[in-house]
């Protein structure tokens, strides 16, 4: 069960770091994890380990993605978006 969680780590990972590569400071959460395993697993398991290759997977097959996984996609991609242009304001 360690092993599957290791993997379901990493692909959760991989879906949630679509909208985290431009704001390296904020973390996957805990609702993206929940969310997006399955999809990740369903979708980009032959991704596996190659964690830039399964964020590619991701990326490409988003419009495959559970409708829990699209909206915490989308609402994390919103929210990096957010904070990109209040650091450009603050420049």
């Amino acid at each position: 069960m360690t092993r599957f969680r290791t993997i379901a780590t990493l692909f959760t990972f991989a879906a949630t770091a679509i909208t985290l590569q431009t704001s390296p400071g904020l973390a996957f959460s805990p609702e993206a994890q929940q969310m997006c395993s399955d999809d990740a697993m369903r979708l980009c398991s032959r991704e596996i380990p190659d964690i830039p290759r399964i964020t590619a997977c991701m990326v490409r097959h988003k419009s495959q993605v559970s409708p829990g996984c699209r909206a915490v996609m989308d609402r994390e991609a919103a929210a990096a978006a957010a904070a990109r242009k209040r650091e450009a304001a603050a420049q």
